[in-house]
Order: structure tokens, then sequence, then C-alpha cells
């Protein structure tokens, strides 16, 4: 078995302020593999002990270290937008030109959003992707009811028919 690769006294400081700059789990234990083989001279397999990973994924960090140094341990975030149809200033420039119809007391037609919203894509999509879109940018659907579920407009005439004209109370004095 050939001897481990050094590392430097100056690498070991570095590998040190890495480790409290590490903000993700990942991203420590990535360091902390180097820092554990650099500080106390740890072999890979009692390095995978101390991190809790395989003693292959150890050797491999260390690869990776040695050959792209330090921008191999801390890695950019998993997140972001990877199915996206439109970026986000896009969404807005395309409900821009209904936001300013929807401001003069116009509706919203969904349908008139689709259209406009697949002519830009050029091609179909479902009307909930629309949907989850609007909700994402604050839009929401309002229709006023136009009678209420239970109204019965016969019950509603016998009311007025039936109903006198309501008199003032007179205030009554309490009997002592």
């Amino acid at each position: 078995m050939r001897p481990q690769r050094p590392i430097g006294q100056k690498a070991s400081q570095s590998l040190a302020q890495l480790l409290r700059q590490a903000k993700i789990r990942a991203d420590f234990q990535r360091v902390q593999c180097l820092w554990l083989r650099a500080s106390l001279g740890l072999h890979h397999q009692e390095v995978a002990q101390a991190v809790g990973w395989s003693a292959s994924h150890v050797k491999r960090v260390w690869s990776e270290y040695f050959e792209q140094g330090e921008k191999a341990l801390l890695r950019p975030g998993r997140g972001g937008r990877r199915r996206q149809n439109l970026t986000l200033s896009e969404k807005e420039a395309l409900l821009g030109g209904f936001l300013s119809a929807a401001t003069e007391g116009g509706v919203l037609v969904v349908d008139e959003v689709r259209a406009a919203y697949e002519q830009r894509l050029g091609r179909t999509v479902p009307k909930s992707t629309l949907y989850r879109m609007l909700a994402r940018h604050g839009w929401r659907k309002i229709t006023p009811r136009a009678r209420h579920p239970r109204n019965d407009p016969a019950q509603a005439k016998a009311f007025k028919k039936n109903c006198a004209p309501s008199s003032p109370r007179k205030s009554r004095a309490k009997a002592g």
C-alpha cells in the first residue's frame, strides 16, 4: 500500500476555517473527512467510521479535493427551479397585461391567460398549471354569488306581504 499524499500545515488551517464556514451537514462532513486526515492522520476506514460514511466515499472525497481543491468541498445547494416553463420575470411580464385589465375592474378569464401562456411556450399545458401559477403570484378566484343557495322567491314574497312595518319600541318602566 502506497503512503498517503500529505496535506500541508497551511491547507490544514484552511480546512479548519472551512469547518466553521460549512452550513450544510454534507459540506461539513466532506470537510471533516479531510480535516481528520490532515490533523489526526487517520486512515480512510477510521475517517469513514467517524463521519458515518463508507470508506470508498471518503476516498472519493479525498480524490476530489486533490483534483479540484477547496471548491470540491463546499458545494452549491440542490435547490432551484429545474422544471420551470418560464422564468419569474417572463411570468410577471405575461401577467402584466392581464393585471392592467384587472385593476380597471375587468374579469380575468383563465382561458385567455392559458392561450397566451401556451403561445409563449409553443405547446399546450394543463389548466392546473395556470391556476397554480396565478396562485403563486397572488391571484385568487373571487366571484360574487348570484343568489343565496337556499333562496326561495315564494317565501320572500310571502314575507313581504305578511310583514307589518315595525313600530318603535317603547321603553318599559320597571315595576318596583
